[in-house]
Formats: structure tokens, C-alpha cells, sequence
């Protein structure tokens, strides 16, 4: 078990770094909004929305599993 927080504690640091180096302005344009922030900022909150929508399917895939077992039992 240790080696998942050690894995995790390696891969937010490396994220960090990439934060920390890609500080350049970048205008996003979504609809009829407009945004302006760092293109570090930005890949880190796609990694944050990808990584919920990961987490968010997996449990859901696990309701599922749960559900049929009473279902059979």
C-alpha cells in the first residue's frame, strides 16, 4: 500500500513542477465565455476534472457490481 502514496506523492510533484515552469497567459474561449489564466493552471485543472470523472465512473461501476450481487443472493 505504501507504494500508491509514494506513486502519488511523485506524480504531484512532477505536476507541480509542470504548474511552476508553464506560467505563459493563455486566452480560453468557451461559448459566450472568455477565460485568461496560466496554461500550467489549465492542464491542471483538466487533470483535476479528468480525475474525477475517473473516480466518479469507477464508484459507479462498484454500485453496479453491489447492486447485482443482492440481486443474485
Amino acid at each position: 500500500m505504501h507504494y500508491k502514496l509514494l506513486l502519488a506523492i511523485v506524480l504531484l510533484v512532477l505536476v507541480l513542477i509542470f504548474v511552476l515552469q508553464n506560467t505563459t497567459i493563455v486566452d480560453i474561449n468557451f461559448l459566450i465565455w472568455e477565460f485568461t489564466l496560466s496554461r500550467g493552471l489549465l492542464v491542471l485543472m483538466v487533470l483535476l476534472v479528468g480525475v474525477a470523472i475517473g473516480w466518479l465512473g469507477r464508484a459507479q461501476l462498484a454500485h453496479r457490481g453491489r447492486k447485482q450481487k443482492r440481486i443474485w443472493s
